[in-house]
């Protein structure tokens, strides 16, 4: 599917051309930092270098106060507290965060994740029965609980206090719980509104360290966590998430955690500077995997593991995990992608939706991406689950995925998420109707620009820009992820320099030594491209490109190469 490029709007003229004298920058970077909002030399200081000291306030958050007063009694009595959260990377993060974090000041403590399979996601009425039958008092409830008012009621029936620490979307009506922490409540006027749920538990500790005079030091070297839970959870790296982001990846390639150092060698990413990428890809989907194919309780212990050996040994598990997970992914993808391109009523449709009760829950949510990969529109995978159909829906670019589903809610038996991802249970037997009614609400409020896929430029570059001082200055702008990506450029009219050529086991990547109109050569990579353009390209045929910087390393040698997302080929050669 063909993406359109479309340029990033540039930054206002004067403000451009006074950063750039400010900072000694060219006009190119300087744009690049207005178009993200960095108009001021002070501004930009706060990008560039990050400070802890930047975090907000704690108490800013609606309910702290009370969920503060009640932890705090809980250790002073010596209370039992239960330590509960979901079963993907943010929810174990989360867990490990908070259980390692009060394990040290509280010896009466233990943590829960419910069954993907048994429970569902989020708060259960098997694991409030869990707690009131073990005599807890209290439970944490991390990266889930906002929308849980009937389960919260059965705890309060149970004598079981929760505090719930969430950052989903709530509804209008808000559990009855000792506290709720989510910066998305209405009333809630805390500054920012994005971070994970892992963050939503950090800001908990870090206003009880503030509370009772605990270091913030031993508080910090827990953002390891932190980091892998905002990449993972793809939400905005701004503001606070961007401080907590860099110095968590800080932690990571310096000091992780016992349990992550064997994760970070079989993800092939020791003595490597690990990236927010390196999080999404490689180490966040096998903590993943552990909640997808088994229990997400196997990932917590890797993460609080404190013996060399048993790291090891769950480490190994967790991939294996992984490597079926990566089975399932692959088979199922295959089997939905027949389905649709087999229908002509799904091919037409703005959405789609799919159900097979013996597809795997817990690779749903990956399916539905791959499927939106191919055809570019909103998307719900179903399985059956404990008699019902339970699945996950993915978005694309700029449609309130979060809103269509709501509008189909009296179809439904839960539903949760945000704008970009949800997941959903509704009985088997509501499944056309749902189809017809969340196809009729994508129809009706999606724009056609919306069914394109977008690629977004920052900047036309001739290759002259690119230097080793640029390259450099860029690299400052990460930590990359949603809101803050890595910039991608555009040059046009480039040709084959000579040397182009197709690379990889079975030739399908394509090596470039190009050069532009200014005669400037340089080398670039382009995976799975070769087959499509090789030909075209060494009839010297000019083309565009869009791409990335990157460094390569060969053979003891560092240098500057592009890392090619599309080609478009210019037919009419002048």
């Amino acid at each position: 599917m063909e993406s359109k490029w479309v340029f990033k709007q540039d930054g206002n003229t004067d403000k451009v051309e006074n950063l750039s004298k400010e900072l000694n920058v060219s006009k190119i970077i300087a744009n690049m930092l207005v178009q993200r909002g960095i108009e001021s030399f002070s501004e930009a200081k706060t990008f560039f270098r990050p400070e802890l000291s930047h975090l907000h306030d704690p108490y800013l958050m609606k309910d702290m106060d009370k969920a503060i007063a009640r932890l705090n009694k809980a250790i002073d009595n010596n209370e039992k507290i239960l330590v509960y959260g979901d079963y993907d990377v943010d929810g174990t993060t989360s867990v490990a965060l908070v259980y390692l974090f009060l394990k040290e000041i509280h010896k009466n403590i233990d943590y829960y994740i419910p069954d993907r399979y048994t429970e569902g996601y989020g708060i259960s009425y098997k694991g409030v029965e869990f707690a009131a039958d073990n005599n807890f008092d209290l439970v944490i409830a991390l990266d889930c609980g906002i929308k849980a008012n009937e389960k919260i009621k059965f705890a309060n029936e149970k004598s079981v206090d929760f505090v719930i620490c969430d950052h989903h979307t709530p509804s209008e009506e808000i559990p009855d719980a000792v506290a709720v922490l989510d910066p998305k409540q209405s009333d809630c006027q805390y500054p920012y509104k994005e971070l994970s749920g892992c963050g939503v538990g950090f800001k908990l500790l870090q206003a009880l360290s503030q509370k009772n005079n605990l270091s913030n030091e031993h508080l910090f070297s827990f953002l390891d966590l932190v980091a892998l839970s905002i990449a993972s959870d793809i939400v905005p790296i701004t503001g606070e998430n961007r401080v907590l982001a860099f110095y968590g990846l800080k932690r990571l390639n310096k000091s992780p955690r016992l349990g992550l150092k064997p994760i970070i060698e079989i993800s092939q990413l020791k003595n490597k500077e690990i990236t927010i990428s390196d999080c999404v890809f490689r180490i966040g989907p096998k903590i993943n995997a552990a909640g997808r194919i088994e229990s997400g309780r196997s990932a917590v212990e890797l993460l609080i593991a404190e013996n060399k050996e048993y790291a090891w040994q769950m480490s190994r598990k967790i991939n294996e995990y992984n490597e079926t997970r990566q089975d399932f992914d692959r088979n199922i993808t295959h089997e939905a992608i027949i389905e649709i391109k087999e229908n002509d009523e799904l091919i037409n449709s703005k959405s789609t939706v799919l159900y097979n009760e013996n597809w795997h829950k817990g690779v749903v949510g990956i399916v539905a991406s791959r499927v939106i990969e191919n055809f570019y529109k909103p998307t719900v995978i179903l399985t059956k689950s404990n008699g019902v159909a339970s699945g996950s829906a993915r978005s694309v670019a700029g449609f309130n995925l979060y809103n269509a589903i709501e509008a189909c809610s009296d179809l439904l038996e839960s539903f949760g998420g945000h704008k970009h991802a949800a997941g959903l249970s509704l009985k088997v037997e509501n499944i056309e109707k749902f189809r017809a009614k969340f196809e009729s609400e994508v129809a009706r409020t999606i724009t056609p620009d919306q069914l394109t896929p977008k690629v977004k430029i920052d900047a036309g570059l001739n290759f002259k820009d690119i230097t080793a001082k640029f390259y450099r200055i860029i690299k400052q702008f990460a930590p990359f992820g949603p809101e803050n990506m890595s910039p991608v450029y555009i040059t046009e009219n480039v040709k084959d320099a000579g040397y182009s050529k197709a690379v990889g086991q079975e030739a399908t990547h394509l090596s470039l030594d190009i050069k532009d109109g200014g005669n400037i050569r340089i080398r670039g990579i382009a995976f799975n491209l070769a087959e499509e353009y090789l030909p075209s390209i060494k009839q010297k045929k000019n083309f565009d490109i869009c791409y990335s910087i990157e460094e390569n390393e060969y053979m003891g040698r560092t240098s500057l190469q592009l890392r090619v997302k599309e080609i478009r080929i210019i037919e009419s050669q002048n």
